[in-house]
């Protein structure tokens, strides 16, 4: 079968795993820590500072994306995005990428080679040097990508969720709110009487929204900025997956505070900034006093109490993302 001439109608049943993992592996980039890497039972890695930052994600078609609105270009760009951030949002360097990827065997061959470009270049884009070491592939009904992630924490310690107090002070470095508005524009684009939405008023969407539309497609997290914040002695820090609210409020309960969100440091879009998930962008809590680095902008404080307040009141609105709830509000 790997003598038979490369076509574009090729699909995964046509040609099998090990032809279609030919044609993908150059195209996936390449780890600066690999010492042995794919072709074995596993990949070796480098671990300089003797301690590894681990995060794993998946993006299942239907809650997680939708073919209708991504090419495949765009999911492997977000599945490399979205774990790169995790990485980040921790303090440490992303080193490198394994990627499981389960495919109707009806799936063209190629789309897997586009999904492999967009895993490279949003690795070349965000963190130089990270790279896709190993993997899996196998058949499914419905198309889900997983992406394990590694990261090199340079001999510091990890910025947990935990670490806010009183007086601190909360920033951001990122977006806020675009992702969710880009969604939305996607969902109310409409879909057919199967239920798939339409590709081609996504790709309008694409060209006459492109700055938001793209934020929730192809987002491009600040990931050089978790590492900068760490060597600021960020006190706490995440990544806003699923909304400013939201998580906020995770970083208020590990740490036993409140914080307290200025809402006139949102934006010209309070309420969404506040309630649309999947920006990627990071929240770091910084000691009073601090030089905020890279992209990070001041947005409120820690102070006594608990959960979250804007502009001093309670704010219970969270809002933002969650896989069991359909993207028009519905469970399932």
């Amino acid at each position: 079968m790997a003598d038979s001439p490369e076509t574009d109608d090729d699909t995964l049943g046509s040609v099998h795993e090990r032809e279609a993992l030919r044609r993908i592996f150059p195209r996936l980039p390449e780890s600066s820590v690999t010492v042995i890497g794919p072709g074995d039972d596993a990949a070796v890695l480098a671990a300089p500072d003797g301690r590894y930052v681990v995060t794993t994600d998946m993006m299942v078609h239907g809650p997680d994306f939708r073919w209708g609105w991504s090419a495949p270009y765009d999911l492997g760009w977000k599945a490399a995005a979205t774990n790169l951030s995790d990485i980040a949002a921790m303090g440490a360097v992303p080193t490198a990428l394994v990627v499981a990827i389960a495919a109707p065997a009806t799936t063209r061959v190629t789309e897997l080679e586009a999904i492999a470009d967009g895993l490279r270049e949003a690795c070349a884009e965000l963190a130089p040097g990270c790279g896709v070491v190993g993997g899996d592939l196998s058949v499914s009904a419905t198309f889900t990508i997983a992406v394990t992630a590694f990261g090199d924490l340079e001999g510091r310690a990890p910025v947990l969720r935990s670490g806010a107090r009183p007086g601190d002070v909360v920033a951001v470095s990122g977006p806020l709110g675009a992702a969710g508005v880009g969604l939305r524009l996607l969902f109310e684009a409409g879909v057919d009487a199967q239920g798939r939405p339409s590709p081609e008023r996504a790709a309008e969407l694409r060209r006459d929204h492109a700055e938001v539309v793209l934020a929730q497609l192809r987002p491009h997290p600040p990931i050089s900025d978790g590492p900068l914040a760490a060597r600021a002695g960020a006190t706490a820090m995440l990544d806003l997956s699923d909304g400013l609210a939201l998580d906020a409020r995770r970083v208020a309960e590990a740490s036993g505070v409140a914080i307290d969100i200025d809402s006139s440091a949102l934006g010209a879009d309070p309420l969404a900034a506040l309630a649309s998930g999947e920006d990627h962008s990071l929240l770091a809590v910084f000691a009073p006093g601090t030089e905020l680095p890279g992209g990070f902008r001041h947005i409120g404080s820690v102070v006594e109490g608990t959960g979250v307040l804007v502009d001093g009141r309670p704010y219970d609105e969270l809002g933002g993302w969650d896989p069991y709830v359909g993207w028009d509000g519905r469970s399932g």
